[in-house]
């Protein structure tokens, strides 16, 4: 149990630190008038594990915050990591 509460706790922040960094790219990229990340992209990566990178990428980059559904996914997503990691790392330390 141990062992899964780490590797999860791994994925959640590479995927964050990955989701931050897109949404950076997105925001330049925007700006420029350049190709596009998709935004199934930007909510997939904050579903599976990178929701806070996610979440601070919204407020850093100020980017995709006029949309509602990247709220409620981000945010959705956070509650949901934050559920599941709290809950490995009280039933196992």
């Amino acid at each position: 149990m141990e062992g899964l509460f780490y590797a999860l706790a791994a994925l959640s922040l590479i995927s964050s630190i990955t989701a931050f960094i897109l949404y950076g790219i997105d925001k330049r990229r925007a700006e420029t008038g350049k190709w596009r990340i998709r935004e199934i992209v930007l909510i997939l990566f904050a579903v599976f594990g990178g929701a806070l990178g996610a979440v601070l990428g919204m407020f850093a980059f100020r980017h995709k915050t006029k949309r509602w559904y990247f709220y409620l996914a981000n945010f959705g997503a956070l509650a949901a990591s934050a559920a599941v990691l709290g809950f490995l790392y009280f039933t196992t330390f």
